[in-house]
């Protein structure tokens, strides 16, 4: 699988400097920071005194780098297509293995910190329900007036949570019928692809 570049990314990873080494092992270790800790504003500062380069440029840099570098991580991808997906940049064959080396040097870590990263959402943990009907009532003798009672049961950092919702049986019944919708969108094959490539 190749990762597509925007022109905007194309544009900040042409800022890297075309003869790799010294600036691009540079520029790598400022993009590993960034995801780390967050922008770091000093040391793109630091790093364009020492490799007499605008500040400017260091941050595109870093910002370019810092994309191709999650984007390939988050899809695993291998090293051809790693290959592949920066020999459309038109880079000499020594930045673009400079590249490579610093994306099978830090994938592993790079994946770890996406996953530190991503929300913790709840997880569904049981569901208890109940069906009222009213039969009547002071002004109306003769109604009937279904209801549906759900407590839904969650699991959140080793807690558990309860949701209580309420809802008539027509409204359930659409609800039903986008679920399945997006089930069934999910078994078609550019959403498998997607969901193949998220884990």
């Amino acid at each position: 699988m190749l990762l597509v570049l925007s022109a905007e990314h194309r544009a900040h990873l042409g800022c890297l400097p075309p003869a790799g080494g010294a600036a691009v092992g540079e520029l790598g270790r400022l993009a590993l920071e960034q995801l780390r800790r967050g922008a770091a504003p000093r040391a793109c500062e630091s790093a364009a005194r020492k490799l007499n380069i605008s500040v400017d440029i260091i941050q595109h840099g870093v910002e370019g780098l810092v994309y191709l570098l999650t984007e390939s991580s988050k899809l695993m991808i291998s090293e051809v297509d790693f290959q592949d997906s920066i020999n459309v940049l038109g880079f000499s064959d020594e930045l673009n293995k400079s590249l490579l080396q610093l994306y099978l040097d830090n994938r592993k870590e790079i994946r770890s910190i996406l996953g530190e990263l991503a929300p913790r959402l709840p997880s569904y943990h049981s569901l208890e329900w109940r069906l009222d009907v009213q039969l009547a009532s002071r002004s109306l003798r003769q109604q009937i007036k279904p209801a549906v009672t759900m407590k839904l049961h969650l699991n959140q950092n080793e807690d558990q949570t309860a949701q209580v919702l309420q809802t008539d049986p027509a409204t359930l019944l659409h609800l039903i019928q986008q679920l399945e919708q997006a089930l069934g969108e999910m078994k078609m094959n550019h959403c498998r692809r997607i969901v193949r490539n998220m884990k």
